[in-house]
């Protein structure tokens, strides 16, 4: 089993954080066959081999996933996809 966990620094308003929480998901959703939804301020995803939250505050967006076997080998490209994505569509930095 193999972990990701990633925290982002924004300086977007809270809701623009919210959305670019939500963009990242339905964009993981789609090339990985993640299912998603809310509950508060985190978003919950999961799929066979996949389960995490991504979590949404004033100043910054967490990323916490659990990878199960079959899917250790996708590390690399999931984490480049998520930093590549907030990078380039909303400034975010990395910490």
């Amino acid at each position: 089993m193999s972990h990701i966990d990633m925290v982002a620094r924004h300086s977007m308003p809270a809701k623009e954080a919210q959305q670019a929480a939500d963009e990242l998901a339905g964009d993981l959703a789609r090339k990985f066959e993640i299912n998603y939804g809310w509950e508060g301020d985190h978003i919950h995803f999961e799929r066979p081999g996949v389960n995490g939250m991504i979590t949404v505050r004033e100043n910054e967006i967490r990323i916490k996933a659990r990878l199960g076997l079959m899917l250790v080998f996708l590390k690399p490209v999931i984490e480049t996809e998520i930093s590549d994505y907030l990078q380039n569509h909303f400034g975010c930095t990395f910490t």
